[in-house]
């Protein structure tokens, strides 16, 4: 007998209107999925429900995953509410805050010296994590097709959401854009909505755009030059989550944004921070730097003229802004909350 769907209540997340940062830019139609808001603040705990609810109905006791955050923070509270081990091995460049929600929820984390930036470590570790995970009571589950297709059909989810949420719209989506690490997700989305589109729910498909920090161009550049196949990279960018160095879900991504008539669009980190600060500060949106970067991607397009005003454009923002502490911090330079006497209070009130 198959067990029931775990869930932690992850899902069904708001898609939200743009009040300023659209208008803003030119564009009348902009719209947040605030991924944000699921248990563990990302998107990741999708993968984590329909992961771990396969490895129930089998009988499995232990996950090994490797991470640069979201993922292993979403499997380590899944795997605690089911009574599983998780043991984690995370990238080099994982936000400590991302590591201590791991640890809180009482996952093992190993932290290895250039996982995720250098292609030949990543490689290796990825191989031995396959001999870990094959086990009989083991599951390796990393959030790619080309892994775990179960746990990312999870994923998939968020494109079924938004055929319902967008339906006050007259034209439907536009433009969708994702950000990229390994792609798995914009390949989640886009995948979502091509089931909605095959049962006749939506008239066609919007154009899949992938945005990556400049410093991590394992897809968007490619598929800018015309390549059908993305690339290894040394990754140099310190966007938290996004320094993903090898291929994974890549070439299926290209295939995707050529399908759909979408591009790539590369973004500087420093960018990438502005627009964080820009979410926060204009749109109430508290999000971690890899969330930033769909935005970012969407900003350059429409400062390119490649959308329009009245065309409709999602932005998936991933995660919270909790996540990464160093990012709060470089966003709250300088800015000070001291205490200060009832007397000052009312001095600088009045």
């Amino acid at each position: 007998m198959e067990s029931a769907y775990f869930t932690l209540g992850e899902g069904h997340t708001p898609l939200i209107k743009s009040r300023r940062i659209g208008p803003d830019a030119g564009l009348d139609h902009l719209y947040f999925k605030l991924e944000t808001v699921n248990p563990t603040g990302s998107y990741k705990d999708r993968f984590a429900a329909a992961a771990v609810t396969d490895m129930l109905s089998q009988g499995k006791k232990r996950v090994v995953t490797c991470s640069s955050g979201n993922a292993g923070s979403a499997l380590a509270a899944y795997c605690a509410a089911a009574g599983m081990d998780c043991q984690v091995a995370v990238f080099t460049g994982a936000p400590e805050n991302k590591l201590k929600q791991m640890l809180a929820y009482g996952a093992t984390v190993w932290r290895i010296e250039g996982f995720g930036a250098d292609p030949e470590i990543s490689g290796k570790v990825f191989k031995y994590l396959k001999h870990l995970g094959a086990a009989a009571d083991t599951e390796l589950q990393v959030s790619s097709y080309q892994f775990n297709p179960i746990g990312m059909a999870g994923v998939e989810s968020i494109g079924r959401e938004l055929v319902n949420q967008i339906s006050d719209e007259r034209r439907g989506i536009d433009h969708l854009f994702c950000c990229a690490g390994g792609g798995g997700l914009l390949l989640a989305v886009y995948r979502g909505l091509q089931t909605a589109y095959q049962a006749g729910q939506i008239k066609r498909l919007p154009a899949f755009h992938c945005v990556q920090p400049a410093g991590n161009n394992t897809i968007a550049g490619p598929l800018l030059a015309g390549s059908d196949r993305a690339q290894t990279c040394r990754s140099t960018t310190k966007i938290g989550g996004l320094q993903v160095a090898s291929v994974l879900d890549g070439n299926d991504v290209i295939a995707a944004c050529r399908d759909t008539g979408g591009s790539g669009y590369l973004v500087e980190d420093e960018f990438v921070y502005e627009v964080q600060a820009l979410l926060a500060r204009q749109e109430g949106i508290f999000c971690e730097p890899a969330a930033a970067v769909s935005l970012a991607g969407i900003l350059q397009a429409a400062a390119e003229r490649k959308i329009t005003s009245k065309e409709t454009v999602v932005c998936v923002i991933t995660g919270s802004g909790f996540k990464d502490q160093g990012s709060v911090d470089r966003m709250l330079a300088g800015t000070t909350s001291p205490v200060i006497s009832l007397t000052e209070f009312i001095d600088q009130t009045a």
